[in-house]
């Protein structure tokens, strides 16, 4: 009998045990899917915290970007600012160095060579000057084809052969550039 109780006891605790072992069971599947829940919640909110980076980068990368491109934008206009910022002196100045231009040309016919000499010399001084400050003489000659992006046509006349119809026949006014920008054209005839 004592055999008996014991086989009993035993069958009861091994009963016990599996109820036991299965609520430690069911206790463990609950807590792995609760972990799982809390990785899953982990990893959505890893996740989302690596969109809002990447979202974050971009914004920055954007606004690197066009801050570079203002920063690009504003020295090319400064650049364009200082190349052309004397432009209204050296126009006001042309009309000078036309009226030298004519002047040295009566001077040279005139027999005194100190004198020509001279203002020579201040011409050329006038002239040198004017292309430190970045004035350019805009190559037109006669004979040369009409551009009109270049030249100025003042007038037209009969050509005087065939081989001159359409060309300059005449320059009346010397053009000036500043630059690659014209600021006065030359002043042509044309032959028609």
């Amino acid at each position: 009998m004592k055999f008996k109780n014991i086989f009993k006891n035993t069958s009861n605790m091994a009963a016990e045990n599996t109820e036991i072992d299965q609520k430690i069971d069911d206790a463990t599947i609950e807590n792995n899917a609760n972990e799982e829940q809390v990785v899953t919640e982990e990893l959505s909110v890893e996740e989302q915290l690596t969109r809002d980076l990447t979202q974050e980068k971009d914004k920055f990368l954007r606004l690197f970007a066009e801050f570079e491109n203002y920063k690009r934008r504003t020295t090319k206009e400064r650049i364009e600012l200082f190349k052309t910022a004397n432009q209204e002196v050296l126009l006001a100045m042309l009309p000078v160095l036309d009226d030298f231009d004519r002047a040295m040309i009566e001077i040279s016919k005139s027999e005194d060579e100190v004198m020509t000499k001279g203002v020579e010399l201040i011409h050329e001084k006038l002239k040198s000057t004017l292309v430190t400050k970045g004035l350019e003489v805009v190559d037109v000659k006669a004979g040369d084809a009409f551009d009109a992006d270049f030249a100025e046509a003042i007038t037209q006349i009969p050509a005087p052969s065939d081989k001159m119809k359409g060309k300059i026949v005449d320059v009346l006014e010397k053009g000036y550039k500043l630059g690659d920008k014209i600021i006065r054209f030359p002043k042509v005839v044309i032959g028609q």
